[in-house]
């Protein structure tokens, strides 16, 4: 059993990953951060716990995973060995010795994550991994009125794509809303980008996607403000089908207690 514990921050580009979760055959986070994780050890007796599986191509301006190892570890070494070694899309930030009592899976307390997005004309193929552009004409004011619908304590289920049992449906949103966004700039981005900025303790499948899907539809003049409202008294069990691309999804913070 390990008898030391590291959570260790960091901040990736997902592009040109299959999301977080390591699987067969593909690239993804887990498997460069393990697969680094080993070269930099000189060992594989260890074990990484993520804090948050995204899905593919979600980038991430602060996530973390956790390092459990039988060994103490110099931890300005190794935040210097890992940013020597890892690939040019994956950095880490920080790294800050836990206890024994620390549960990366329980101890976030807010996720924030944020959907960056243009509409109009289409946009730079650089701003790609980051801008998600639509050719819509949107209408962004009514967009704005949707996605403050979804503050506060609601039921998603049918924000969820293929649930587990026992999943529990009701969450409380702390912050749902669309402003420019002025976080993320560069030369070749739209004049115009937006963010949609959703913060909750914790999140369903799919569940950021799916909502940025319904303000998408009510954008496009596809469904109105009172089909969202129905929507969230999850009392019709019909999941949503319009889910928006992957890409341009970052989470962008992890609030630890």
């Amino acid at each position: 059993m390990a008898t030391y514990y590291y959570l260790i921050h960091i901040q990736y580009l997902g592009y040109r990953y299959h999301g977080w979760l390591k699987q067969p055959g593909l690239k993804t986070i887990e498997f460069m951060i393990e697969k680094t994780t080993g070269f930099v050890l000189g060992h594989t007796d260890f074990k990484i716990l993520g804090a948050s599986r995204t899905d593919a191509r979600v980038s991430a301006h602060h996530s973390a995973f956790e390092l459990f190892v039988n060994d103490p570890l110099n931890i300005n070494q190794l935040l210097l060995d890992f940013n020597q070694n890892l690939p040019n899309d994956i950095k880490v930030i920080k790294i800050q010795a836990v206890d024994k009592q620390f549960n990366i899976l329980q101890a976030p307390r807010i996720k924030e994550y944020i959907y960056l997005f243009a509409f109009g004309e289409k946009s730079h193929p650089f701003s790609a991994p980051l801008i998600c552009s639509f050719r819509d004409d949107l209408d962004i004011d009514l967009m704005k009125q949707g996605a403050a619908l979804f503050e506060g304590p609601h039921n998603f289920i049918n924000y969820c794509t293929k649930p587990k049992k026992g999943t529990t449906f009701e969450r409380d949103i702390l912050v749902s809303k669309i402003e420019k966004n002025t976080m993320f700039t560069a030369s070749f981005f739209p004049a115009e980008t937006y963010a949609f900025h959703l913060h909750s303790r914790g999140f369903l499948r799919y569940q950021v996607r799916l909502i940025m899907g319904q303000l998408l539809s009510l954008g496009r003049g596809e469904i109105g403000l009172a089909d969202i409202q129905a929507s969230l008294k999850g009392d019709d069990h019909q999941p949503l089908r319009h889910i928006a691309p992957s890409s341009g999804l970052v989470l962008n913070k992890i609030e630890f207690d």
